[in-house]
């Protein structure tokens, strides 16, 4: 047996509070090392009524197993250790290590601890967001609803973007696309940057306070929210906190006047005069416009809370995208949350982050991140190929077992966005591959997110050409990929087993992907198969399911047989005759 590789730390993401009357708990064994893995818990002061649970092997990754198991202690603590059993015997997992035998006598000297269940620790994620499916809006390239708000010199609408290419999008053109969007099936908006601005992007922001006038002002915004609310449709902005403009009014006061300026020490300066050509103070990517703030400052944090705290008050929005969340302090995104979570309970804050990102998901600071490690494994698989079945399932669990169940269940799940090439273009105009992909993100656990254009086949390589213009003639659109995406949203709005169900994988089947998503009386089978072959899978299960992509019913009253075609999908839904 693999001691090294046994693993288990309490009040962390291997032991956490679900919810205020449930305890997650999780134990890492090496890959195959334990066969059955024993929870024994109980209440430290009645340890005589301790009682035992067999934990669930939930998934495994190219190195690891976890086991996990649900606990609900009546008095809100809880005391355990774990009993393991592999090829080398039966041990106890304890504080103290792996042992053989424990001398229940001393055993308070073992316990792993809960010690209590204190409501404000538990990690509470807004629960709307599991119902949601985002999509992600570029104002400038989306739709331009008001020519008398253009910047000079426009790129004709279609033509392939520079990075400096202004085209006219604006807030107006959204809400006149709201129809469009509510056909789709969408009920969330992320906008990137909207506020004031000289660039196309607006990640180097100059006022907060103000939208760019060439999207609009605060009553177009107050419109656009105002109607996105009348249609169930959520709308969160992007908030860009790690840096500011180079025409930022502050930063302009520092250039003008040096220490003289009451805002020098908002800013990282290493010089004066200030120069650009490299730049002589802290930039986000040393990009000389993009000066880094000073979030250690005390009035920097009490600016940037107040324009967090006012665009809720003002506008209504229901949650925040943190840009280069990251490069900024722990201690600002905490007070970050309170001051939100304040404004809006239920407001939703999800940070840009590309990896492993549990330090901010322990509830104390984001609900979600961007889930680009999901992103990365569906393009080795799905576009590239260039991974196994088993390889891609061993990605999958790797990050969902990095994070909370409650955090997984509002992760922004993505494939492409505005700082990635298209998927599209990513799996070489393969259609089918993109509708694979669509698949397992519209039916997996998240909260999916479509970037503008996908659903109607839109291509493009890194930036600036992934921010190409919306194409709004429909002689263009990839009418068969418009509709699957059609379809696959119905189906998540229509069944909760795919919002809120249990996740489990089929692993007795070959050649294809499959897992379960289930919630309460709901039972539903996902099969992908991503190859150019057919498959058929036998799933041992009885009953009666119909295919929400087809139609097609598969029956019986031992196990069923499921052709599955190559580069195609099922979603079978439980059903009574």
């Amino acid at each position: 047996m693999n001691l090294q590789a046994i693993y288990h730390k309490p009040k962390s993401n291997f032991c956490y509070a679900y919810d205020e009357n449930v305890i997650h708990i999780r134990l890492r064994a090496a890959k195959g090392d334990i066969k059955k893995a024993v929870l024994i818990y109980g209440d430290k002061y009645q340890w005589d009524k301790r009682q035992e649970l067999v934990m669930e092997l939930t998934g495994s990754d190219d190195l690891y197993d976890y086991f996990t198991v649900e606990v609900s202690p009546k008095n809100k603590r809880l005391a355990y250790y774990f009993k393991v059993q592999g090829d080398a015997g039966e041990f106890y997992f304890t504080e103290w290590g792996l042992i053989k035998d424990i001398d229940e006598k001393e055993v308070y000297l073992h316990f792993f601890q809960y010690p209590y269940m204190n409501k404000e620790d538990i990690h509470k994620v807004p629960e709307w967001v599991k119902d949601t499916v985002f999509y992600q809006i570029f104002p400038e390239r989306f739709f331009n609803g008001d020519t008398s708000n253009d910047p000079d010199n426009l790129t004709k609408w279609g033509e392939l973007p520079t990075s400096n290419s202004f085209y006219g999008g604006d807030l107006k053109g959204i809400i006149e696309k709201l129809d469009y969007l509510e056909e789709l099936g969408i009920n969330g908006i992320y906008l990137t940057p909207i506020f004031e601005s000289p660039t196309n992007h607006k990640y180097d922001t100059k006022d907060y306070f103000k939208i760019d006038p060439h999207f609009g002002d605060l009553q177009t915004l107050k419109e656009l929210v105002s109607k996105c609310h009348e249609r169930g449709i959520r709308v969160i902005l992007d908030a860009v906190f790690n840096h500011c403009g180079y025409f930022f009014e502050p930063f302009q006061d520092v250039i003008e006047k040096g220490k003289e300026s009451p805002y020098y020490n908002w800013f990282h300066i290493h010089k004066w005069p200030i120069e650009t050509n490299p730049p002589s103070y802290d930039t986000f990517a040393f990009v000389y416009h993009m000066p880094k703030l000073n979030t250690d400052n005390p009035e920097v944090r009490e600016y940037l809370l107040k324009v967090a705290r006012y665009w809720i008050e003002e506008a209504d929005i229901d949650g925040w995208r943190l840009d280069v969340s990251d490069e900024v302090s722990h201690d600002f995104w905490r007070e970050f949350r309170k001051t939100v979570k304040g404004a809006k309970e239920d407001a939703y804050i999800v940070g840009e982050l590309w990896l492993d990102a549990y330090p901010w998901l322990r509830g104390d600071q984001f609900d979600a991140v961007m889930n680009y490690p999901v992103m990365r494994a569906l393009l080795q698989y799905f576009a590239y190929e260039n991974i196994s079945d088993r390889q891609f399932k061993e990605l999958i669990n790797k990050t969902r077992m990095r994070n909370t169940e409650q955090v997984n269940e509002v992760m922004l799940n993505l494939i492409e966005s505005h700082d990635t090439s298209r998927y599209l273009t990513e799996c070489n105009k393969d259609i089918n591959k993109l509708m694979m992909t669509a698949t397992f993100l519209l039916t997996y656990v998240g909260t999916p997110c479509i970037y503008y254009g996908t659903e109607i086949g839109m291509e493009g390589g890194h930036d600036p050409d992934c921010r190409r213009t919306m194409d709004w003639n429909k002689e263009n659109w990839d009418l068969e990929l418009f509709n699957y995406y059609k379809k696959l949203i119905r189906l998540r709005k229509q069944y909760k087993a795919l919002r809120r169900g249990k996740f489990k994988w089929i692993d007795n089947i070959e050649g294809i992907i499959g897992f379960i998503r289930e919630y309460e009386n709901e039972k539903m089978f996902i099969l992908i198969n991503n190859h150019n072959f057919d498959r058929e899978v036998i799933l041992n299960n009885k009953g009666k399911y119909i295919d929400g992509l087809t139609g097609d019913v598969f029956k019986s009253d031992k196990a069923l047989y499921v052709n599955v075609p190559k580069y195609s999908a099922r979603i079978l839904v439980s059903s009574e005759d």
